[in-house]
């Protein structure tokens, strides 16, 4: 937004320093008293327990059931890192890190085991009092997420996200939880990654009720403005509710990747790539953080894209004027999950349906950046990462923001190298943000604390910064170095040198030709 450009440089002073004030030769690369370090994880990617004291299904348990092939290694979560039952290891591995939060989500299913309020499962409930006492018995802050990706299956039966239905539905759950655990919880995510959610409506990648279905371009752009309600209504609900005798802080855990133009010398690159970072953050930020609307842009392009196509009307969905007022300002602090930069070029818009269509652009891989060999989507990129918190604050001012999910993925091994260089490279960019550029970031949270079901790369893919052998009823947790160097972060508040001098060469200025590579 226009006028947010305007907002003078922060004079939030930290630890005697001024963010926004250092030049990158004077900078110490030491955090203030005060900021957040923590790691993260999810219910259906660690507890396993997935039908126990009461649960009911939700869709992830149906799809690793039901379509094989669908998870890569055929695997489920159905006993995961049996965090279920091992929640107190997870814990000493968070203290043994020295993490002071720890962000974590509730099963919808555990709570209620339809998503529906005519059923409470009260061992569900003392499950998670269990889990939150022993987090601040060892001195580490609960950060609980309501909603991570485990829709109930009897809702996705209904449509699930699609069916407006499931808000009024949501709303209740979020009662339930806010009533329970909100006397000691203080941080709050309603939702997480609502962007990366609704594309279970495009491309399947995450599951309704068949992964075989879709409704690119139209159930895509239905479950966002439906998340986007259940989490404004969730937001006031609390406000009007609990706030007074529980002042914790609540938001949604937005993901956003960096874009950036094919060819630096191409203007029509650059204007795509402009385009894709304001609509990918904007879609879900501007009506929260912004104007209670979608952005401009995104409401052109998919209104002309529909005209084109036939369709009397633009499939992006409108917010009503009382909506509008219901949406905008829902937040306390801007949650953010980040983990790579793409390249993108124009491209024509197809006749069919489609977000990307819609979007005209075409996304490439930064072919020069080393990658994940697990997650082939993942590359060390520490600069897109300040480009994107510099346009959060160009865009929405000086807003606290927490960095929700940052990590790495790798094939569990115990001496993680790539894995430390890309955590230490992304927390220097983020550092120089702070301190350079002015943004007023309060936390960082490494995705994860331990190895667990990556989704539809089952057990392919390990995020963790403990290793977790799947193949051992007892699932003991085993630190890897990057465990010993969160350590000495949080210990010393300090990026090692080696890694501030690393950031620096994974450049997105410079772009050697694919046949230069060795």
């Amino acid at each position: 937004m226009a006028m947010c450009a305007l907002i003078a440089i922060l004079v939030l002073s930290l630890n005697g320093r001024v963010l926004g004030d250092q030049s990158e030769e004077n900078l110490n690369y030491t955090f203030p008293e005060g900021f957040m370090f923590g790691a993260a994880t999810s219910a259906y990617q660690i507890e396993g327990a997935w039908n126990v004291d009461g649960k009911g299904p939700s869709v992830w348990d149906t799809v690793s059931h039901n379509f094989p092939g669908y998870i890569i290694d055929n695997s489920t979560g159905d006993e995961a890192a049996l965090s279920y039952y091992l929640y107190k290891e997870d814990t000493k591995a968070l203290k043994d890190m020295g993490m002071n939060h720890y962000r974590f989500s509730i099963a919808w299913t555990r709570i209620m085991p339809t998503g529906l309020p005519n059923n409470i499962n009260k061992e569900g409930i003392d499950h998670y009092n269990k889990v939150i006492n022993n987090l601040l018995e060892n001195g580490i802050t609960p950060m609980i997420t309501l909603f991570h990706w485990d829709t109930p299956q009897y809702l996705q039966d209904l449509g699930g996200w699609a069916n407006e239905f499931i808000v009024k539905a949501f709303v209740e759950y979020a009662r339930v939880v806010f009533k329970n655990f909100g006397d000691r919880v203080k941080w709050w995510l309603t939702i997480n990654e609502p962007e990366n959610h609704s594309f279970a409506y495009e491309t399947g990648i995450f599951p309704t009720y068949n992964p075989n279905m879709s409704a690119p371009g139209v159930g895509t752009y239905m479950a966002a403005k439906n998340m986007i309600l259940a989490h404004a209504h969730a937001f006031r609900l609390y406000e009007k509710e609990f706030r007074a005798s529980q002042n914790g802080k609540v938001s949604l855990a937005l993901a956003r990747s960096w874009f950036e133009p094919l060819d630096l010398n191409s203007a029509k690159d650059k204007e795509a790539a402009d385009r894709m970072n304001i609509i990918g953050l904007g879609w879900f930020a501007e009506p929260i953080f912004g104007n209670g609307d979608f952005p401009e842009v995104m409401k052109k392009r998919v209104k002309d894209s529909s005209t084109k196509q036939g369709f009397p009307w633009s499939r992006l969905p409108e917010f009503s004027p009382e909506e509008r007022q219901l949406v905008k300002g829902t937040y306390d602090y801007f949650a953010l999950n980040h983990y790579t930069t793409f390249l993108v070029t124009p491209a024509q818009q197809k006749p069919q349906p489609s977000f990307l269509s819609d979007q005209g652009v075409q996304e490439l891989i930064p072919w020069w950046l080393p990658a994940s060999n697990t997650s082939k989507w993942l590359f060390v990129s520490p600069q897109g990462f300040r480009r994107l918190l510099r346009l959060i604050k160009q865009q929405y001012g000086d807003v606290q923001i927490c960095i929700t999910e940052n990590g790495f993925a790798d094939s569990g091994e115990l001496e993680d190298e790539m894995k430390m260089t890309y955590i230490g490279t992304y927390m220097t960019e983020m550092y120089k943000a702070m301190y350079i550029d002015g943004v007023n970031v309060i936390g960082y949270t490494v995705w994860s604390v331990i190895d667990n079901m990556e989704w539809r790369a089952g057990y392919t893919s390990k995020f963790g910064l403990y290793h977790v052998n799947f193949t051992d009823p007892a699932r003991p947790r085993i630190p890897k170095a990057s465990s010993y160097m969160m350590k000495e972060i949080t210990s010393t508040r300090k990026i090692p040198q080696k890694y501030a001098d690393l950031a620096a060469t994974f450049s997105l200025d410079i772009r050697p030709k694919k046949n230069d590579l060795s």
